[in-house]
């Protein structure tokens, strides 16, 4: 077997396991730019990533400073040498905030109870989850695939985090979903949903016991109105400060502002594969593209911190693929219009967007409109907005986003490939290349096909990508560190044992 926990992270981790800390103290306060839903403190289930989940629960292992995937509850792992079995060792002493061990049983159940994303991916992949012991559980594959610690150990899934299976059958679903129990270094207090998550200290939380006693995760929707709250201290970290108001948080003294670039956003023609609507033609989903002023969007919106992209997998992330560029050429936009048929525009229908991104959504909107692409914005609350996506119920144009683990295979899969979460149609090479480097063993040759396939939805304009955004976070005097940007592609605080208030 061959042992893949990384040996410099373990000691990393494991340095700080135990070490002496004074008794947490004092209360952070969040202002949350998005609603809160009781499916999102639920690993199973969640569809969208939400801070709280690196508070509450625990994984397998998870991204942490420094490590793309960190062991955490599981201590170490192997793989046999055919690639068909993996076996975890699970980290001694760990315990739900019930105070129940964390054991294989947990972990057979977590993983087999897991239906969000790639669920029926991971399902059709392993044959079998067996538990050695209390403390070891083997995963064994019908073929070899190359990707399986990819879904298990990001964050690309949450298959890989634990939650308690004594406690579930207890309470029931609903009852798991009104007070979650998890391993994480915060235990569940209260919440109101859509308004308010309390959190509190986990002094028994095996990494390390955190510093601050008490989290507060608060709706507040406005930007406007969280800025104002972290003004008058009524919070100590505001997520998703935009524009305007993240200048006048720069300008205000004791503020700082703390950019993260967790994920790509692009334009989605949902109706690209319906011969009779405009967006069949490529012609015309270049046009889009080409009409959209994404340097001008950029200043107004994140104060110029955004990253331009033209492809719709994050730089940062292993295979990819550098597409060639193009500027802002709306004479170009119109002419492509005029050679597709279309010489005095048309009228595009809606473009559906989570309601949190609706300025970016509406600047869109406002570009294709001046070259004659005519479309309503539709904005809906995250939770709608992901479950409709999800369920391929949205027409015409989505201003659309995903969370950037994994690598680019995973991306493309979600996205771009026939059955995926977010594909509403697919290309028949695209999905055998798909099918061809899932079973390439050798890494050289699986870029080569990964690389092809990312240069055809280039050339295709299946998306029209837009920015790797920077999510701009405003950060109180009270903190000293607010755990925004430790974890690579992560947009929130976290690991919240390393949030820490300044000393009065």
């Amino acid at each position: 077997m061959r042992v893949f926990a990384a040996f410099v992270v373990s000691l990393i981790i494991l340095a700080s396991t135990g070490t002496a800390r004074a008794d947490p103290e004092g209360q952070v306060t969040w202002a949350e730019h998005t609603s809160l839903v009781p499916a999102w403190l639920d690993p199973g289930e969640a569809l969208n990533l939400t801070g709280s989940l690196y508070a509450l629960h625990d994984a397998m292992m998870k991204p942490m400073p420094g490590a793309a995937m960190a062991p955490s509850l599981a201590e170490s792992w192997s793989i046999s040498s055919d690639g068909l079995v993996y076996d975890f060792i699970l980290r001694k002493g760990t315990k739900f905030h019930d105070g129940e061990p964390v054991t294989a049983e947990d972990v057979k159940y977590s993983f087999e109870r897991y239906r969000a994303t790639y669920a029926n991916t991971l399902k059709e992949k392993v044959a079998a989850v067996e538990v050695l012991d209390p403390g070891r559980i083997r995963f064994r594959l019908k073929e070899p695939w190359p990707d399986f610690m990819v879904f298990y150990g990001t964050l690309t899934t949450r298959a890989g985090w634990i939650v308690p299976k004594k406690y579930i059958e207890k309470v029931g679903e609903d009852g798991f979903k009104k007070a979650p129990i998890g391993a994480g270094p915060y235990r569940f207090v209260a919440f109101t949903p859509g308004v308010e998550l309390v959190l509190e200290a986990f002094e028994g939380y095996w990494h390390k016991t955190p510093s601050v006693k008490r989290l507060v995760f608060r709706v507040i929707p406005d930007p406007a109105t969280r800025l104002a709250a972290l003004k008058r201290g009524e919070a100590d970290i505001a997520y998703n400060i935009p524009g305007e108001l993240a200048d006048d948080l720069l300008r205000t003294p004791g503020l700082t502002l703390k950019p993260t670039f967790p994920t790509v956003h692009w334009v989605y023609f949902a109706d690209q594969w319906d011969p009779t609507s405009p967006w069949h033609d490529r012609r015309v989903r270049l046009a889009a593209s080409y009409a959209i002023d994404r340097e001008a969007m950029n200043q107004a919106i994140t104060s110029g911190l955004s990253r331009i992209r033209w492809s719709m997998v994050k730089s940062t992330i292993d295979f990819y693929w550098q597409p060639p560029e193009h500027g802002y050429d709306p004479s170009r936009a119109r002419q492509l219009l005029i050679e597709a048929g279309y010489p005095n525009g048309f009228d595009a229908g809606e473009l559906f967007c989570d309601l949190q991104a609706a300025p970016n959504a509406e600047a869109v909107a406002n570009y294709l409109k001046a070259v004659g692409i005519r479309t309503k914005l539709r904005p809906l609350e995250r939770a709608a907005f992901f479950g409709a996506h999800a369920q391929k119920k949205l027409k015409n144009l989505i201003y659309a986003w995903m969370v950037d683990f994994g690598n680019a295979a995973t991306r493309l899969e979600a996205v771009v490939i026939s059955g995926g979460i977010w594909a509403y149609g697919g290309y028949p090479d695209l999905d055998a290349l798909f099918q061809k480097q899932a079973a390439e063993l050798d890494r050289t040759k699986r870029e080569a096909i990964l690389h092809e396939l990312q240069q055809l939805v280039s050339e295709r304009v299946i998306v029209a990508p837009i920015w790797e955004i920077a999510f701009t976070s405003g950060v109180g005097p009270r903190v000293e560190e607010p755990g925004l940007g430790l974890i690579p592609n992560w947009a929130f605080s976290g690991p919240y044992e390393d949030v820490k208030l300044k000393a009065k």
